[in-house]
């Protein structure tokens, strides 16, 4: 939908702002941020970004294989994740994009394409304590 806000979370970069142990399970830890934003598509992200909102994840490497759940469509890097994300932005020109990365040369390229741009610690709460990895 076009008038749907488009949230593109870069996962390598989101899982790894936090040293919870996310590196011995990378696929595990991109699968629990994957369903700590499912509610993101409903509740958005008060007050910035209003519902409904589009989660994507962005995986990449050992995470690639995660797959989709109810409320964020994951998408696989075949090669770079940020060539990946900036393909989305890019795509969706008559959207409102934003973008969750810490990756400065990420942020420079999507805000370039009219991206917003927030670092991880933008995301809820709820979304940030994901649970440690066992």
């Amino acid at each position: 939908m076009a008038d749907t806000a488009l949230l593109i979370v870069d996962g390598a970069n989101v899982v790894g702002s936090r040293p919870d142990g996310w590196w011995r399970d990378r696929a595990g830890a991109a699968a629990r941020l994957r369903d700590a934003l499912a509610p993101l598509a409903d509740r958005g992200v008060p007050p910035e970004l209003p519902p409904p909102v589009d989660v994507v994840l962005v995986v990449e490497g050992a995470a690639r294989d995660v797959p989709a759940a109810p409320g964020v469509a994951v998408v696989a890097a075949p090669g770079s994740g940020d060539d990946t994300m900036v393909e989305l932005v890019a795509a969706a020109p008559h959207r409102r994009r934003v973008v969750v990365t810490a990756d400065r040369e990420l942020r420079a390229r999507v805000g370039a394409l009219g991206a917003e741009v927030h670092g991880p610690r933008w995301l809820p709460p709820d979304v940030q304590r994901r649970g440690p990895v066992r």
